[in-house]
C-alpha cells in the first residue's frame, strides 16, 4: 500500500493533468464561441444588402447555446479539478509539517473560560482544530469541535474510533466533499432552519386555488391580446389583490422566516455534501446506518433531493426584491405561490431536517478524524480503560502541532499504585509547558475517538482542566496571581463532577511570594490528591519539589534539564527520573549579554 505522501502524490499529478486538460478546451471553447459571434456580425453586415435567412440565424444562435452550456459544464469541472489539487497539496503540506496557518480555524467556538481549550491551543490559527478538520459544513465543524471540548460516554469514544477506524481508506469521498461548490465554503444557521422547518402551517389549504388565480391571468392577458375583451383583464387581479390582502401577511412570515434562516447557495452546499454521502458504498453497518438517515422512499424523496428543492426555493424567495418580479406580485401572486411551497416542503421534510442536521454534522466529523488517521498512519487509537480509578499511560508521545522532525517523544504514568501526581521541575525553556499540553493534547485526542501521536496511550475518562496562560488583564483589573487562582478554583470545580480530573499546572501559583507559594501549592496539590485526581505541576521554584516528599507513593519528582557549552545552551527536552539539579537563568542572562 502507498504511503499517504505518495497516494497524494499520485492523486495530484491525475487531478493537474485533469486540468490542464480542461484548461484547454476552456480557451478553445471560449474562442469558438467569440468565433460564432463574429460570424454571426459578418454574416449581418453581409446580408444588410439582401435577404438573411432567418434559419441561419436561428442554427448559429442554437450552437451558441450549446456552446455555452458545455464552456459552463467545463468551467465547472475545471474548477472542481483545480480545488482537488489544491485539496491534496494542503494534505501533503499536512503530513510534512507545512500546514500551519496564521489565519484563524474554528475562533467561533473559542471559550477562554473553558478548563482546556484555550491552553491547549484548540481553537485559532496554528491550532489542532486546524490541523485536524476537514468539514465543509457548519454542522461538521460545531460536531468535531463538540467532540474536543466535551468527554464523551466510553460506549461512544470506542464505537467511534471503529467508524473513523472504517472511513480512514474513503480518500475518494473525502475528495469528492471537499471539492463541492468549488470549496466555498458558506454560512449556515441550522438552529433557525430547523425552527423555521418545524413552524406549524400558516397558510389554508387552497394552494390549488392560487394557483388557478395566477394561471387565469395569463389566459385573460392572453385573450385580451389577440382581440378579446378586457374585462377578465381587470377582474383576476381584482381578485388576486383580495387574496393577497386576506393571506399577504402570512404569507410574507413564511418566506422571510426562510430567508433569515439561511441561503440558497448554503442549501445547494448541504444538499451537494449529502449527495455524495448518499452515493458512496459503507461496508460498515454503522456507518451504512448513518448515511440511511439521508435516504428517503417511495413517496419521500431522499435528504439530497430535498434540500435541493428547498435550495430552489429560497433563491427564488432571494428574487423578490427584483423589480420585475414586484411588477408580478398581484398579477400572479408570486409570494403567495413561494409560501406555498415552502409550507408543502415543511410539510413533507420538515420533520426530518433536524436529523439530516445531526447526520451530517456526525459524518463530517467522522471524516476529519478519518482523514486525520489516514494523514498520520503511526499514530494508534488509544485504549479507554473503563475503570473507577484515574488511570493514565503514555509510551513515547509526542505533541501533534510540533513538526516531526522536531519532536522529542517522552512517556509518563499516572496510575496506583505508582504516583498520581508528577512534580516536573527544569530550567527555562526545558520543555515543561510543551510536556503538559502533550499530555493534555494526547488525552482530548483520545477522549474525541481520534489517533494520538504516542506509541501507545492507554487511559480512564479524565475531566481535564489546565492552568498553563495566567497574565493579568487591566481591562478586568486582574492580576496575574489572582486570574491564576480564578483558573484552579475553575479546575477544582470539576472535582466535583462525574469524572476523575487530570490537571495540568504550569508554574503553580508563580505570582506571590516563596512562602505563600510554598504553603499554597501545597494546599492545592493535596486537594487534588485527596479527591482522586492526577496530573502534572510544573516548576522552576525548587521549593515546590518538596512536596514530593509529603506522599512519597503518590507523587513523585522529575525533570528536564540542558547543558550550557562555551555559551550555548542546550536542551534535549527528555523526562527524567529526581529534581533538577542547576537553574540556567543567570546563564541564559548573560548569554543575551546582561551583566548579572
Amino acid at each position: 500500500m502507498d504511503s499517504p505522501s505518495e497516494d497524494y502524490a499520485a492523486r495530484k499529478r491525475d487531478r493537474q493533468t485533469r486540468a490542464e486538460a480542461l484548461e484547454r478546451r476552456h480557451i478553445r471553447l471560449g474562442n469558438a464561441k467569440v468565433s460564432l459571434f463574429i460570424a454571426a456580425i459578418v454574416y449581418g453586415l453581409w446580408a444588410l444588402d439582401g435577404d438573411p435567412s432567418a434559419g441561419a440565424f436561428g442554427v448559429g444562435a442554437a450552437v451558441f447555446v450549446a456552446l455555452s452550456v458545455w464552456h459552463e459544464n467545463v468551467m465547472r469541472a475545471l474548477s472542481k479539478a483545480r480545488t482537488a489539487v489544491a485539496y491534496y497539496e494542503q494534505g501533503a503540506a499536512r503530513i510534512e509539517d507545512r500546514w500551519m496557518r496564521e489565519e484563524p480555524s474554528g475562533e467561533r467556538f473559542r471559550d477562554r473560560d473553558h478548563p482546556y481549550a484555550d491552553d491547549l491551543d484548540l481553537f485559532g490559527p496554528r491550532s489542532l482544530f486546524q490541523l485536524v478538520s476537514g468539514c465543509r459544513t457548519p454542522m461538521g465543524e460545531e460536531r468535531l469541535a463538540l467532540w474536543l471540548l466535551r468527554v464523551s460516554p466510553i460506549a461512544e469514544v470506542r464505537d467511534r474510533q471503529l467508524r473513523v477506524a472504517a472511513l480512514r481508506p474513503h480518500v475518494d469521498l473525502r475528495e469528492r466533499i471537499a471539492v463541492v461548490n468549488a470549496g466555498r465554503r458558506q454560512a449556515i444557521d441550522a438552529r433557525r432552519l430547523i425552527e423555521w422547518s418545524e413552524q406549524p402551517g400558516l397558510l389554508p389549504p387552497i394552494r390549488i386555488l392560487v394557483v388557478l388565480l395566477a394561471v387565469a391571468f395569463l389566459v385573460a392577458l392572453f385573450v385580451y391580446m389577440n382581440g378579446g375583451p378586457g374585462i377578465f383583464l381587470a377582474m383576476v387581479p381584482a381578485a388576486n389583490l383580495v387574496m393577497v390582502i386576506w393571506l399577504g401577511r402570512r404569507a410574507n412570515a413564511v418566506v422571510e422566516g426562510l430567508a433569515s434562516a439561511t441561503q440558497s447557495s448554503a442549501l445547494d452546499l448541504m444538499a451537494d455534501v449529502i449527495a455524495e454521502i448518499e452515493r458512496e458504498p459503507f461496508a460498515d453497518g454503522a456507518l451504512s446506518g448513518l448515511a440511511m438517515r439521508f435516504t428517503g422512499g417511495d413517496t419521500v424523496p431522499a435528504a439530497s433531493q430535498g434540500l435541493a428543492r428547498l435550495a430552489r426555493i429560497s433563491d427564488w424567495v432571494d428574487s423578490r426584491h427584483n423589480v420585475f418580479v414586484r411588477l408580478a406580485e398581484i398579477p400572479i401572486l408570486f409570494t403567495l405561490q413561494l409560501a406555498f411551497a415552502a409550507e408543502r416542503w415543511r410539510l413533507t421534510h420538515g420533520r426530518r431536517l433536524r436529523d439530516w442536521v445531526d447526520a451530517i454534522g456526525e459524518i463530517e466529523a467522522l471524516l476529519s478524524l478519518a482523514g486525520y488517521a489516514y494523514e498520520h498512519p503511526r499514530d494508534p487509537f488509544a485504549e479507554i480503560v473503563d475503570t473507577d480509578s484515574p488511570f493514565l499511560v503514555a509510551s513515547e508521545a509526542a505533541h501533534p502541532l510540533i513538526p516531526a522532525a522536531a519532536v522529542v517523544r517522552n512517556s509518563l504514568s499516572l496510575s496506583g499504585p505508582g504516583p498520581r501526581i508528577l512534580i516536573v521541575s527544569g530550567s527555562n525553556m526545558s520543555g515543561k509547558s510543551t510536556l503538559l499540553r502533550t499530555v493534555g493534547t494526547n488525552v482530548l485526542l483520545a477522549l474525541a475517538g481520534a489517533p494520538v501521536r504516542a506509541d501507545a496511550l492507554r487511559l480512564s475518562p479524565l475531566a481535564i482542566g489546565t492552568c498553563l496562560r495566567h497574565t493579568d488583564s487591566l481591562q478586568e483589573r486582574r492580576s496575574g496571581f489572582y486570574t491564576e487562582a480564578l483558573r484552579v478554583r475553575l479546575i477544582a470545580d470539576l472535582l466535583d463532577g462525574p469524572l476523575p480530573v487530570l490537571f495540568l499546572f504550569d508554574e503553580l501559583l508563580s505570582g506571590t511570594n516563596s512562602k505563600d507559594r510554598r504553603i499554597a501549592a501545597e494546599g492545592v496539590i493535596r486537594t487534588m490528591l485527596a479527591r482522586g485526581a492526577v496530573g502534572l505541576v510544573t516548576t522552576h521554584d525548587l521549593a515546590l519539589t518538596e512536596i514530593a516528599a509529603i506522599c512519597p507513593a503518590e507523587m513523585r519528582n522529575v525533570h528536564l534539564q540542558d547543558t550550557v557549552s562555551n555559551g550555548v545552551m542546550a536542551f534535549d527536552y527528555k523526562l527524567r527520573d529526581g529534581v533538577i539539579t542547576h537553574s540556567n537563568a543567570l546563564e541564559l542572562m548573560r548569554i543575551i549579554g546582561l551583566d548579572v
